[in-house]
């Protein structure tokens, strides 16, 4: 299966999902604070959102990140940094829920629809200044649609929604998750999450 497929199957999931929540579910705190489950929503289309601008621009001619080393700690995830990636989140995620849906629906189809136009082996330059095949920013992007849409769940609290397709696709960035009986805990464990009642975990960008 295809990246492309992969992300559409989890962000359809991930709509799916926010579609079927009750009003007041909208401001439960996650586990990703101070972000409620609106601001988490408003993150994951900020993040998606990135993927038409980076197709538009350059491509350089060899890549020299890839997904597992895009999450390194260095600047990225300095204080400033993470303070403009909640401001972005909670700023988005002031729409109503309606809105935030719509929103993130045509994110997703804009990024799939210009992802699919673009030749094997294309690269493209991150907002952080890294070369990379595009597959494997979108696969940066299926891991952020998978655990947080594992926070939001955990916070309503409802049964997660990861789909086979992602949670197969993140195996080769969690090797520990293979065969694991239960995907999702295996997720949250890989990626420093706490059990379901927790409030600690990684917050991507």
């Amino acid at each position: 299966m295809t990246v492309t497929q992969v992300l559409d199957r989890e962000s359809q999931a991930l709509t799916a999902a926010l579609r079927s929540l009750p009003a007041g579910a909208w401001d439960r705190l996650t586990r990703c604070t101070p972000w409620r489950v609106r601001d988490l929503a408003g993150h994951i289309i900020a993040v998606v959102s990135r993927v038409p601008g980076m197709i538009a621009g350059p491509a350089p001619e060899r890549a020299d990140t890839d997904a597992a080393r895009y999450y390194r700690g260095d600047e990225r995830f300095s204080d400033s940094a993470n303070e403009d990636r909640i401001a972005l989140g909670r700023t988005i995620g002031g729409a109503t829920p309606d809105e935030l849906i719509t929103e993130l629906e045509k994110t997703c189809r804009q990024a799939l629809d210009d992802a699919r136009t673009q030749p094997p082996g294309r690269i493209v330059v991150t907002r952080h200044g890294d070369a990379m095949l595009l597959d494997e920013f979108l696969t940066t992007r299926v891991l952020e649609i998978a655990v947080h849409g594992l926070d939001i769940a955990d916070a309503i609290p409802v049964p997660a929604w990861l789909t086979p397709a992602a949670a197969a696709h993140l195996q080769r960035l969690f090797p520990a998750t293979a065969g694991a009986p239960d995907p999702a805990a295996a997720l949250r464990a890989a990626t420093g999450r706490a059990p379901t009642t927790g409030t600690s975990g990684l917050t991507f960008g």
